[in-house]
């Protein structure tokens, strides 16, 4: 299997995208996760293969990028989301209406959670029991990562608790570090699109499951690559004064 794309640059969804340049086939990717656990972090290490350590509140940013599986053209969105939160009493998660929206809409999810935050490992459970809720019927593909495993002074979640889960919601598990683990971060995703591409693919031009998605506001690209030169110049101070 092939997966590339060229350049490196984030792309947001043009408005009035034309159809006779547009791929055949649509993937759509929904990231979802409590707060602080890295999700923009691993996007922009997946599409653009940088990292950011410091990132302003997520507003829900969609992006594209063009990329080719095993040999056919497709069109990959993928949507970052707020943060996802446990109800202050029993099991249910709190979710935004826009979250909600965006279940709606996608093909597949990642779940992501910190090994260094018990409460973002406990929000998964409730929170694919929600996503099962609004597609109760449906063969989902899902991605399980566990993010900052770098941080392994910090771990509050085993390497076993996060089998288990994947185990028990049946989906792929993979514990990586946005931070410093770039090819293990774009494999997990790489195996998610070509699991979603077959799927589609075998749909045979049936009707796909999903609601229209109100359009988010595009990323700011230049906000994004003054971000980038910070972190780079950054980096490389710090090289040089140790």
């Amino acid at each position: 299997m092939s997966l590339h794309a060229g350049g490196f640059l984030l792309v947001p969804i043009p408005e009035c995208p034309l159809p006779e340049c547009a791929p055949s086939k649509v993937i759509k990717l929904v990231v979802l996760g409590g707060s602080g656990v890295g999700k923009t972090a691993l996007i922009v290490r997946f599409l653009t293969k940088r990292f950011i350590g410091d990132y302003e509140a997520n507003t829900g940013a969609l992006y594209s990028r063009k990329f080719t599986i095993d040999g056919e053209q497709i069109s990959l969105q993928v949507q970052d989301t707020p943060f996802v939160s446990l109800e202050d009493e029993g099991d249910g998660v709190c979710c935004q209406e826009q979250i909600n929206r965006s279940i709606y809409w996608a093909d597949g999810f990642v779940f992501v959670y910190s090994i260094t935050d018990y409460d973002s490992y406990r929000v998964i459970r409730p929170l694919h029991q929600h996503i099962r809720k609004i597609h109760p019927n449906a063969n989902i593909p899902l991605l399980l990562m566990a993010n900052k495993g770098d941080l392994l002074r910090a771990r509050q979640v085993s390497t076993k608790e996060g089998h288990q889960l994947a185990d028990e919601l049946g989906c792929t598990y993979s514990e990586v570090s946005a931070r410093e683990n770039c090819e293990e971060v774009h494999r997990a995703f790489q195996q998610l699109c070509q699991e979603l591409s077959r799927m589609i693919g075998s749909c045979n031009g049936e009707k796909r499951r999903g609601l229209h998605l109100v359009r988010p506001k595009s990323p700011n690209m230049q906000d994004l690559k003054r971000r980038l030169k910070q972190a780079l110049s950054s980096k490389g101070k710090s090289a040089t004064t140790l």
